[in-house]
């Protein structure tokens, strides 16, 4: 199974938010339904990499511990660290992978809610680390810097955040 970044979202977003184990393996049990065969581990860690750079899914660590939600289901591993959430991005364009309509039923993961607010903040800051990094490369490549302008206006749609003074130093930095 090959998931695209709108697949990754839509898997993630069956969950509201899920760590990267868990992720693999809700596309692990989608796989098996669909053909009887397991992920290959290194494309789908290439394909979460490709859809977090993307913004489809965005890294999520509530500060503040657990999923933001206030309501106790915080992302823990096997020593009871706190994970970070991957959470559907303000790019992408959430769709569940045929045979994973039923993988909330398999995995024993309750809905996650997330902070909204606390989610802006955090996709808010990744874009400036994005920015920083095209702008220093604007020389390199001025196609981030127009990909980063388009996902400015993505992102203000999704969550209550203002990146009109990040917009315009994208806009110099093309000039």
């Amino acid at each position: 199974m090959d998931a695209t970044a709108d697949e990754l979202a839509g898997v993630v977003d069956l969950f509201g938010g899920l760590t990267r184990a868990e992720l693999e393996r809700a596309l692990s049990e989608a796989a098996f339904r669909a053909d009887g065969r397991s992920v290959d581990g290194a494309a789908v860690d290439d394909a979460i990499e490709e859809a977090v750079e993307s913004f489809a899914l965005v890294r999520y660590e509530n500060e503040n511990g657990g999923d933001g939600g206030g309501d106790g289901n915080e992302a823990r591993n096997a020593d009871g660290d706190r994970e970070p959430l991957y959470v559907a991005g303000p790019t992408a364009f959430p769709t569940v992978p045929e045979y994973a309509e039923d993988v909330p039923h398999i995995l024993d993961v309750d809905r996650r809610d997330i902070d909204r607010e606390a989610l802006g903040d955090a996709v808010r800051d990744r874009f400036v680390a994005a920015l920083e990094s095209a702008v220093d490369d604007s020389g390199e490549n001025p196609d981030r810097i127009r990909e980063l302008l388009d996902v400015s206006y993505d992102v203000e749609a999704w969550a209550p955040v203002d990146l009109s003074a990040e917009r315009t130093r994208l806009e110099e930095a093309l000039d």
